[in-house]
């Protein structure tokens, strides 16, 4: 595996593939892939006039399925293949993960907010809430099954908090201001919901 400044200097496998495409895609699995998605190797690229296709492996051994428009921003973003731990069990999930974001709005006068969601295999969602350095954030999720892990992410893209199960609640003294992203990720084999409440203070 190569780390992932590396692998931005990586020849192109199809000369039309800017490598602004290859960059968006990188620094998208950086954000979602958790510790494994730090680094890598790209698999093959492919170039259509919609957009460019770009195959990722992550040094978990996870496979990465990521549509970059035109325009450089990324279109989708999927796994095609999960890594195995060597038990038969999946890190991730089977092929056809999907990530999606929801805005987090308090109501006025409210400091609190509570979403209900649902996740199928290997996917997630990024909750994003404004917030300021110093306050606390405070992440507690009920899940309805087995499967679901979190972490959050600063708004420079580093990590507040990395993947941990969601039966362990989170507090914790932000130091950076600006949207934070809190990301539910399901790593089981199966349809989960759940329940996630956000508490500033």
């Amino acid at each position: 595996m190569v780390l992932l400044a590396a692998a931005l200097a990586t020849p192109l496998y199809a000369a039309d593939v800017g490598q602004a495409a290859i960059d968006s895609c990188i620094d998208r699995i950086r954000t979602v892939g958790g510790p494994d998605g730090q680094s890598g190797q790209i698999l093959s690229t492919e170039y259509s006039e919609a957009n460019s296709l770009i195959m990722f492996e992550d040094a978990g051994g996870t496979v990465w399925r990521c549509l970059v428009a035109n325009s450089g921003e990324v279109a989708d973003l999927s796994m095609a293949q999960p890594s195995d731990d060597g038990n038969g069990a999946m890190a991730g999930a089977p092929a056809g993960g999907t990530t999606s974001t929801e805005q987090v709005h308090f109501a006025k006068g409210k400091s609190s907010a509570e979403m209900n969601d649902g996740l199928t295999p290997g996917s997630s969602t990024r909750f994003v809430l404004g917030a300021r350095d110093g306050q606390f954030l405070n992440v507690s999720i009920a899940a309805y099954g087995p499967g679901l892990t979190y972490q959050i992410f600063n708004p420079d893209g580093s990590f507040l908090l990395d993947q941990i199960d969601a039966a362990q609640p989170y507090r914790g003294q932000l130091w950076q201001k600006g949207d934070h992203v809190v990301e539910v990720i399901n790593r089981g084999g199966d349809n989960t919901s759940y329940t996630v409440t956000f508490a500033i203070e």
